[in-house]
């Protein structure tokens, strides 16, 4: 099966921000540089930094603070060959209460041979009465690596808040040399309740993907201690791509515990020593 880009359709009525981001990443020999970038809309990023010398950080913004019902947010993001690209966010991406119509969201990225992705944004908070559309489309080639999370919380839970109404439809494809890896899909709509049982009525849920992991590697990640009895750590490996997953009620946990994972693998898996971004500590 070929990878594709893929896009959701819009009627000619839709309405809201409409907002494209597109970035590529090519090796100069030295360092990583943002060699192309072509924004539309409410998307952007700052100059390009490098704590740690030859690693290109990003940290995509996007100024309206949140997404509503009628938004559609484009991200596009090209790694050539020998590239080595980090980006995040700034801080939680909020989806608000919807009036009627559904926010889009699509975020493909292209991994080339030899090139690394880090993509570790914040997290996503879905207010009650949220209506999202979400693709994440991962295309690795040949011996790509990637580290890719997502965490996703429903509902405002320290404000007794529930996600009792709305819907989402989150759907990650992963593909290596135009062959699927993994197509999953998470969907609450109509049956938000029926749903919801599913996550054992937890709020909040995350999914974690690296490559290049061994068995070994597994056995010592296996070791990590939870801290509240509630929650749930869970990892599987498929041939070299490790899938972790979380359930819980703490997005502060589930980055935690994804952070000191993706700290614990980064040497050995991509031969570079964890360096936590600024921006988390802000």
């Amino acid at each position: 099966m070929a990878a594709t880009n893929t896009a959701f359709t819009q009627s000619p009525e839709h309405r809201g921000w409409q907002a494209t981001l597109k970035l590529g990443f090519k090796n100069s020999g030295v360092k990583t540089v943002l060699a192309e970038r072509y924004r539309r809309g409410p998307l952007a990023v700052q100059r390009a930094l490098y704590p740690e010398g030859d690693v290109c950080h990003v940290y995509l913004l996007h100024p309206p603070g949140g997404v509503v019902g009628g938004d559609r947010l484009d991200i596009s993001v090209d790694l050539q060959q020998g590239a080595h690209a980090l980006l995040t966010t700034p801080g939680a991406t909020k989806f608000y209460r919807s009036a009627g119509e559904s926010a889009l969201q699509t975020q493909v990225f292209n991994v080339a041979e030899n090139a690394t992705l880090e993509w570790l944004p914040q997290e996503n908070i879905f207010f009650p009465g949220a209506l999202l559309q979400s693709r994440l489309q991962l295309n690795l080639a040949g011996n790509a690596k990637a580290a890719v999370w997502e965490i996703q919380c429903l509902g405002r839970p320290v404000n007794n808040e529930a996600f009792d109404q709305g819907y989402l439809d989150s759907h990650w494809l992963v593909y290596r040399d135009g062959k699927a890896v993994l197509i999953e899909r998470l969907r609450l709509d109509k049956a938000i309740q029926a749903r919801l049982s599913q996550l054992q009525g937890h709020a909040v849920s995350g999914t974690f993907l690296l490559t290049n992991i061994d068995k070994e590697q597994l056995d010592e990640l296996r070791s990590h201690q939870l801290s509240g009895a509630e929650e749930c750590l869970a990892m599987t490996l498929l041939d070299d791509i490790l899938l972790v997953r979380y359930m819980g009620d703490s997005t502060e946990n589930a980055r935690r515990y994804f952070a000191a994972i993706w700290s614990q693998v980064r040497e050995k898996s991509f031969t570079k020593t964890a360096l936590v971004p600024r921006i988390w500590n802000t």
